[in-house]
């Protein structure tokens, strides 16, 4: 009796497993389908990943314009070398002489043509790399490009502006052989400013320098450009010591407020494109 009730259950229960290994398989059956079609959507819309900051460093425009700003150098440098040199023993020791301008080769003015717009690209990329350190977002909404050629466009205006400048003051109020030597002088100034500014822009993009270091080095360099300046003025304006304080305050005019009103320039520039685009 108690054998026949045990083969009913058996016989019972055998049914109720096979329904729950075919329920179990079935299951497996679907998640697997399940999966395969998530794998397939996936691989047809592909991943959304994360969009890399941009960098200097792999910019592949800024590369190439340092690399050649350093064929250039070295091509002016090795031609023109003596002429170079000469020109920084006139400034330091303030020889008066015929005008660079009369004297020198149509080739060694081209030359130095290229020497001052290689400065003002190396200063463009200078403002570059800190505007991206100071303002990210701007990078994301304005072609890094586009943003470039405005910093370079915008250095050259205000060395150009200057020489203008210059040139008006210096024939107004003095005669033209000193305004032809500061002239000069002044020359002398933005062509090796571009050899100082080239290492440092090196150091700035590959080696991505901090934004202290950036702004105590640039700042380094330029306060070492403006006393130079302020001594060849001294050599060529100064001629008694009641003077002084008018030759100061020219400076003060001349030099630094320019630089200040270059620096807002470029901020307001930066908002009128975070606003347009």
């Amino acid at each position: 009796m108690i054998g026949d009730t045990l083969s009913i259950q058996r016989a019972d229960t055998l049914p109720l497993f096979q329904q729950g290994q075919t329920a179990s398989a079935k299951a497996d059956s679907d998640s697997l389908q399940l999966t395969a079609a998530h794998t397939a959507q996936e691989v047809e819309s592909g991943f959304e990943g994360t969009p890399i900051p941009y960098s200097p460093r792999t910019d592949d425009a800024i590369s190439l314009t340092l690399l050649a700003c350093f064929f250039l150098s070295s091509i002016a440098l090795a031609r023109g070398k003596r002429f170079l040199s000469q020109q920084v023993k006139d400034f330091v020791l303030h020889r008066e002489r015929t005008s660079i301008f009369d004297s020198s080769t149509a080739a060694d003015m081209r030359y130095l043509l290229v020497l001052v717009l290689q400065t003002c690209v190396l200063a463009g990329i200078t403002f570059f790399n800190y505007f991206h350190d100071t303002c990210p977002a701007l990078m994301n909404h304005v072609s890094p490009l586009l943003l470039l050629g405005i910093y370079v466009g915008l250095c050259l205006a205000y060395f150009l502006l200057k020489w203008l400048l210059y040139m008006f003051l210096g024939w107004t109020f003095f005669d033209e052989n000193r305004t032809n030597l500061w002239l000069e002088s002044y020359s002398t100034l933005i062509y090796y400013a571009g050899f100082a500014l080239f290492p440092f822009v090196l150091f700035l993009v590959y080696f991505d320098l901090s934004l202290i270091n950036l702004i105590v080095i640039g700042s380094i360099i330029l306060i070492f450009a403006k006393i130079l300046m302020f001594y060849k003025w001294i050599k060529l304006f100064f001629h008694q010591f009641s003077g002084l304080f008018l030759l100061i305050v020219y400076f003060c005019a001349l030099e630094i407020v320019p630089c200040l009103l270059l620096y807002q320039g470029m901020i307001q520039m930066n908002n009128i494109l975070l606003i347009k685009f």
